[in-house]
């Protein structure tokens, strides 16, 4: 049986292995394919449980292991080397781990479908982790400007105590790539001065468990256009399987 997963930290949020599982079912691949879960407290663990999982054809790497992986691989692609993060791992034939980054692909199709051709003038990026860098690469190739906004100044352009209306204003996309509002956590939303938001503003939340979050409940209320994670979830996930078996 050829198997295949999800590495992370904590994967009780995750829907990965339900998706994959209704896929095999679907396709008529139960009783060939497997999915699971595979948490580890640490991502030096990782060496091990390639080792160990028998007949492993590739995994997919979530938080907060997108860019600690990178160290345990041979090889990346180029998106991913450029973007310094990882999603996807292909088990080479010659047992060799390579890497690969299919959010981006998540990310296009979710920005198609959310703002199509619409100016968003400039975006505000929330978070700064590894979710953060597909995010920022499909902006620069779409020449939107972007302020990454964190709670360490260090670690982004502007804080979210700098948020004022004049920047709400003047970036109408924002894109949270933080778990703020995460499941079970689900009454939390990132700090911004949502009274400032309009019908010109799109926000796209890469969190998409629960479906609808504070965060786009919020944007909603405001009258912005508002999309979860799921559109990038599925296109990444099916980018993934066509890395796996190619």
């Amino acid at each position: 049986m050829k198997r295949y997963g999800l590495i992370g930290k904590t994967l009780g949020h995750s829907f990965s292995a339900r998706y994959f599982a209704q896929k095999f079912e679907r396709e008529g691949l139960s009783s060939s394919c497997h999915y699971g879960l595979y948490e580890l407290s640490d991502i030096g663990q990782v060496e091990e449980f390639v080792r160990q999982t028998p007949n492993l054809v590739g995994f997919n790497v979530t938080i907060p292991y997108k860019q600690q992986i990178i160290p345990y691989l041979n090889s990346l692609s180029e998106e991913a080397r450029e973007i310094g993060a990882v999603n996807c791992v292909k088990i080479m034939a010659d047992g060799e781990l390579k890497g690969y980054n299919t959010d981006v692909d998540g990310v296009r199709l979710t920005l198609d479908k959310l703002i199509g051709s619409a100016d968003v003038g400039g975006a505000l990026v929330l978070g700064s982790g590894g979710a953060s860098q597909a995010v920022k690469y499909v902006l620069k190739e779409r020449n939107i400007p972007y302020l990454i906004v964190s709670r360490d100044r260090a670690k982004g352009d502007i804080t979210y105590a700098e948020l004022t209306h004049e920047v709400i204003s003047n970036n109408r996309l924002i894109i949270n790539t933080s778990p703020v509002g995460m499941y079970p956590h689900i009454d939390d939303a990132p700090a911004l001065p949502y009274q400032a938001l309009s019908s010109s503003h799109f926000l796209f939340d890469l969190v998409y468990n629960p479906e609808q979050t504070k965060f786009m409940k919020l944007g909603s209320e405001a009258g912005a256009h508002v999309t979860s994670g799921l559109d990038m979830l599925y296109a990444q996930a099916e980018s993934a399987w066509q890395i796996w078996n190619k």
